[in-house]
């Protein structure tokens, strides 16, 4: 991923906002918002035609020098291209890169609504760790949980 994906990055976030089964933000941040927010070497975009239709990269999951291996993971693909593998082929190429990075740890929260997300994690070797019970409210204004996902590293 680089600075002149984000316009396509971007609209492909706003689906998940509007979705309803993605996010709790409502607002999608600016390109320097959100780049301040996520690790610089593990961002990666997947390309049909030269247009992005889907994406994932990983933020710290604490800024405490203990938690340097863990990161928490988010991953979209635009919803004209879903169920093609995309997802696969983007969790794949982060958890290689990660690795070699020194992460150790890769987190996800998903909206245990989210029952294709939850399976795409648990393709690619992630388990189930956990979940938050009514943990916030959706931009619906209804309450959700979330299910915790971690893949980690041998």
């Amino acid at each position: 991923m680089v600075a002149s994906d984000w316009t396509r990055v971007a609209e492909i976030y706003k689906q998940g906002l509007e979705g309803g089964t993605a996010t709790f933000n409502t607002v999608c941040p600016s390109f320097e918002e959100w780049d301040k927010s996520h690790i610089k070497t593990c961002r990666f975009v997947y390309e049909e035609d030269g247009v992005v239709v889907g994406w994932v990269a990983i933020s710290p999951s604490s800024s405490r020098c203990a938690y340097k291996g863990c990161v928490e993971m988010s991953i979209y693909v635009d919803q004209n291209y879903r169920g093609h593998g995309i997802g696969t082929s983007l969790v794949k190429a982060l958890i290689s890169q990660s690795v070699k990075e020194g992460f150790w740890s890769i987190y996800s929260a998903i909206f245990s609504i989210n029952k294709a997300s939850i399976g795409l994690h648990k393709k690619c070797g992630f388990r189930e760790i956990g979940y938050r019970e009514r943990i916030a409210k959706d931009r619906f204004g209804e309450w959700q949980n979330t299910t915790l996902m971690e893949y980690r590293a041998s």
